[in-house]
C-alpha cells in the first residue's frame, strides 16, 4: 500500500463519523504526518468525489445549529471560520439555509429559554432573568436580545 492510499483511508475515516470542512481534512492529514502533495492529491480526490464540500458542510453544520444545538448567528459565523469555511460561503449559506429555514436570533433564543425556564421556577423575577441572560451569553447572544 503507498502513501496516497495509506492516507486517503484515514481521510475516509475521518469523514465517515460526520460531514467535514477541507481544513479539518488538511489539518488532520498534517496531524497524521502526511506529505504535502499527498494531503493536495488526497483533497482534490476527495472534493472531486463529492466527498468534501465546504458550501455543504457549512449548509449542514447550520442547520444543525438551527435544530439541535441553538446558536446565535454571530457563534455560528465563528464556528465555521475556525472550521476554515470560506467568509462569502458562510454568508449565502447563512442567507438561505434551505429548508424553510433561517438563523433568527430571537427564535433561536426563545428556543433556548424555553428548554431551561423551567428550572427556576421559585426563583425571584430578577435572578431568573440574570441566569437566563448569562445562559443566552454564553451561547453568544447579545444581552438585549
Amino acid at each position: 500500500m503507498d502513501d496516497f492510499e495509506k492516507f486517503y483511508i484515514k481521510a475516509a475515516h475521518f469523514l465517515k463519523f460526520r460531514p467535514r470542512s477541507e481544513k479539518e481534512v488538511r489539518d488532520k492529514l498534517k496531524e497524521k504526518k502526511a506529505p504535502p502533495e499527498i494531503i493536495e492529491r488526497i483533497i482534490a480526490t476527495l472534493t472531486e468525489q463529492k466527498f468534501l464540500n465546504d458550501r455543504e458542510f457549512a449548509r449542514l453544520w447550520v442547520r444543525q445549529r438551527i435544530s439541535l444545538k441553538p446558536r446565535s448567528k454571530r457563534i455560528i459565523v465563528l464556528e465555521l471560520r475556525q472550521k476554515g469555511v470560506d467568509k462569502e460561503v458562510i454568508n449565502d449559506v447563512l442567507l438561505d439555509p434551505g429548508e424553510d429555514q433561517e438563523v433568527d436570533d430571537l427564535a433561536q433564543a426563545k428556543k433556548l429559554v424555553s428548554s431551561k425556564i423551567h428550572k427556576y421556577k421559585g426563583f425571584q423575577r430578577q435572578e431568573v432573568y440574570q441566569k437566563l441572560g448569562g445562559f443566552l451569553a454564553r451561547r453568544g447572544f447579545d444581552w438585549d436580545t
